[in-house]
């Protein structure tokens, strides 16, 4: 588990760009960066601060965990941040996760719906609640099983925070190198292999659904 003294060293690899128009701004996120600046100077390099340098207009959309890769979409204008924010809210955007997990995950696809709620005393942790945690759902498809991990395509329905983390953990194959839910040799990796796949929206100003994709570096 991550400790409580965790210092933030921000990667020096650079979000590649994956499409811009007048609209919207598409970028493979690597991990290690932090999606927004956290508190204090010692955080304020983040994805978006990078960005703004080229894109002086860039908004927040959503975001990926600090140790999480993958698409990311930013509004260039406040209505395609508007237009794109709505449609996370009401779960029209698609998005696909490729994990490796610890262990061999059966059967070959599966669906998890555990409820989540932050876990106070040890933030930034969540946990799963039924009595009074937010619904999350995640649709997951093994891609190649061993009898040491799995290698998983995970669809979350829903967007709580570290979702597919807690999800994954809960079912007992946490995500390999995850540095607040994994334990032992499940965290013993470079860096947690979770990576943001794809990203499927309807453009802001033309309404036309696109996706788009990254591939994954692990």
């Amino acid at each position: 588990m991550r400790p409580m003294s965790f210092v933030y060293q921000p990667t020096s690899d650079q979000p590649r760009i994956i499409h811009a128009d007048h609209e919207i701004l598409v970028v493979d996120k690597p991990a290690g960066l932090l999606s927004v600046p956290g508190r204090g100077e010692d955080r304020a390099d983040c994805l978006i601060a990078r960005l703004r340098a080229a894109f002086p207009t860039v908004l927040l959309v959503h975001r990926l965990d600090l140790d999480t890769s993958g698409v990311m979409v930013f509004g260039l204008t406040p209505h395609a941040q508007r237009h794109l924010s709505k449609q996370f809210e009401d779960r029209r955007t698609k998005k696909a996760y490729v994990a490796r997990l610890w262990g061999r995950l059966e059967p070959r696809a599966g669906s998890v719906d555990l409820p989540l709620i932050v876990d106070w005393p040890n933030r930034p942790r969540q946990k799963v609640d039924h009595a009074e945690g937010r619904p999350a759902q995640t649709d997951w498809r093994v891609m190649k099983a061993g009898d040491a991990e799995t290698r998983v395509r995970l669809m979350p329905l829903t967007g709580r925070s570290h979702q597919l983390r807690v999800h994954m953990a809960a079912l007992g194959h946490p995500i390999l190198g995850d540095p607040l839910y994994a334990e032992g040799a499940a965290a013993d990796f470079p860096r947690l292999m979770l990576h943001a796949e794809s990203l499927r929206f309807k453009h802001p100003e033309s309404g036309v659904m696109l996706s788009f994709s990254a591939p994954v570096p692990f």
